[in-house]
């Protein structure tokens, strides 16, 4: 059954740009090329938020609550990182990702082997990130006004919905979709975002695979183990 629904997500996805192709031609139409404003700086908010996350608040937490340098560990787990961005799949960048933990990082068999399948399923930051401000990006669009309450709970949703979104391509459109009919949105708001997301996908599923670095990097730490990025090797690691 997996491998049927897989391979109907599959065929899905590729008519999926003849969809977005629609879509956009339809915007344009009907309102111009004024359209690619906001959709240019939904995009460009997307991007800082996730550096804001990447650069600030993961080095942050490695340096005050893993008492580790954040470049090193960067350093360390950098072939996971460009994986990530590469494949747009946390999943499939999970055995990588284990093993720049252990090899480069220095972390046991024992944490990352339980850290890292849990957080490449529960540790979606990134994909929260971008739920929250996709679907106000929607909003704003439709020229529908989100109040304190509502904005309150797409953060809740987001955070709730990014735990049990796959580590595949694109399953965040899922859990906007999710949210939108939670909030009142109309669905086809989704289209609207189509033809950034990818890229969004790619970035954001390298801040996730970060954040479950990160975390296993941490309680390693918490766990008393020894040699945590004392001698971050990341040629050791193929691929």
């Amino acid at each position: 059954m997996f491998q049927i629904m897989m391979q109907i997500t599959d065929l899905v996805m590729r008519f999926a740009p003849l969809g977005v192709f629609a879509l956009v031609a339809k915007t344009v139409a009907s309102t111009g090329l004024e359209a690619f404003g906001p959709l240019a700086l939904f995009f460009f908010t997307v991007v800082i938020a996730l550096g804001i996350h990447f650069a600030v608040t993961l080095p942050l937490l490695l340096r005050f609550l893993g008492g580790v340098s954040p470049l090193r560990h960067y350093r360390a787990v950098s072939p996971a990182l460009l994986t990530a961005f590469s494949t747009a799949s946390s999943s499939a960048t999970l055995p990588l990702t284990m093993e720049c933990v252990e090899k480069n990082a220095g972390v046991s068999n024992k944490t990352s082997s339980f850290v890292l399948p849990l957080g490449a399923t529960v540790n979606m930051d990134g994909t929260a990130l971008y739920e929250c401000v996709a679907v106000m990006f929607i909003a704003q669009a439709y020229g529908i006004e989100l109040g304190l309450a509502t904005q309150f709970t797409v953060v809740l949703l987001a955070l709730m919905t990014s735990i049990g979104v796959a580590g595949i391509p694109a399953a965040s459109l899922v859990a906007i979709a999710i949210i939108l009919s939670a909030v009142g949105l109309p669905l086809e708001g989704i289209g609207l975002i189509l033809a950034v997301d990818r890229i969004l996908d790619m970035m954001r599923t390298a801040v996730n695979v970060a954040g479950d670095s990160a975390g296993a990097v941490i309680i390693a730490k918490s766990e008393g183990e020894e040699g945590i990025l004392e001698d971050a090797l990341p040629q050791r690691v193929s691929g």
